[in-house]
């Protein structure tokens, strides 16, 4: 280890610290010789204390550290929907303005920097409050791995969450409206939502052998759980009788199945939430509503039962 004096071509006067690691020779530069002798004392402490492999930590970038550890090591338990969406948070969001910044140089101000000119850049709140989510979740994998010693995002107050509309659940006449202006497999579908309270992706991906006499077996794969639905009379005729336009398929297809015969993708689901569910909404006389709106509306119904709300 050694602090040398160094005079740059424009005459500015530096001084190098060195000394060798792992077989490798290192060295850094500091703009005084105080800065060079602390930093040179401290690189003798560690190789002391045999801690000199942090004087590393937190140097990669944000970027380096997502795409080689991060999203590879942390992510793969994740559901396929959770994954797209942190992948397309951190994509538009936080990988052009702190991607190329070291994880120790990520402070809270600079991340408090970043969130205002996100705002000031016309991003909604939520959409900032999601991404500042998902950066600091990426930290605190860092911190953990002991690459920087604290959270910064924890010291950040996140954006102001934007009101919500209120959520007005459907009556059942009004699905049963709705129901009417439907081919039978879009009906079965929305009596599905609306009646058994699951969540689109979970009625998309519901087989013929969770549909039990009385109940429903439900995979969220939000939450990795299983659950169970009862089975109420009405939407039980109503998959009975799709199973039976649909040729009495076996226990492992699926209940509705996309016109190919696959899985839905995004994209079909889209497309029919745009043309078949607007359909249905308009003939229902219903201004504003979406496919989780019959979610809420289950949820009535069973406040109405006189069910807790927990």
């Amino acid at each position: 280890m050694s602090v040398e004096r160094v005079k740059r071509k424009g005459g500015e006067v530096v001084y190098r610290v060195r000394w060798r690691e792992g077989g490798r020779n290192r060295s850094r530069v500091l703009g005084n010789k105080r800065d060079a002798r602390d930093f040179d004392a401290e690189v003798r402490r560690q190789r002391r204390t045999g801690t000199l492999a942090q004087l590393d930590a937190g140097t990669e970038t944000l970027n380096e550290y997502v795409t080689g550890t991060w999203w590879p090591a942390h992510t793969a338990h994740l559901a396929p929907r959770t994954r797209e969406n942190y992948a397309q948070h951190y994509d538009r969001h936080l990988a052009p303005a702190l991607g190329e910044t070291p994880l120790r140089e990520l402070t809270p101000e600079l991340i408090a920097r970043w969130q205002a000119e996100r705002l000031a850049a016309g991003i909604g709140p939520e959409a900032v409050r999601k991404a500042l989510a998902v950066l600091g979740g990426i930290l605190q994998r860092v911190v953990e791995a002991q690459r920087i010693p604290a959270n910064p995002v924890r010291l950040v107050r996140k954006a102001k969450r934007p009101v919500r509309p209120e959520v007005r659940p459907l009556a059942p006449a009004t699905v049963e409206r709705m129901r009417a202006a439907l081919g039978q497999r879009d009906s079965t579908l929305v009596s599905v939502l609306a009646y058994a309270g699951l969540r689109p992706t979970e009625a998309l991906t519901l087989r013929w052998g969770h549909v039990r006499d009385r109940t429903l077996v439900v995979n969220a794969s939000k939450t990795g759980r299983t659950r169970t639905v009862r089975l109420l009379a009405p939407l039980a005729t109503d998959l009975a009788e799709w199973k039976l336009a649909s040729g009495r398929p076996s226990d492992g297809g699926l209940v509705f199945p996309g016109h190919d015969g696959d899985p839905w993708t995004r994209e079909a689901y889209k497309s029919w939430c745009r043309r078949t569910f607007n359909r249905a909404r308009r003939a229902g006389g219903v201004p504003k509503a979406t496919p989780y709106t019959l979610r809420h509306s289950f949820c009535s119904l069973l406040l109405a039962e006189g069910r807790s709300v927990i």
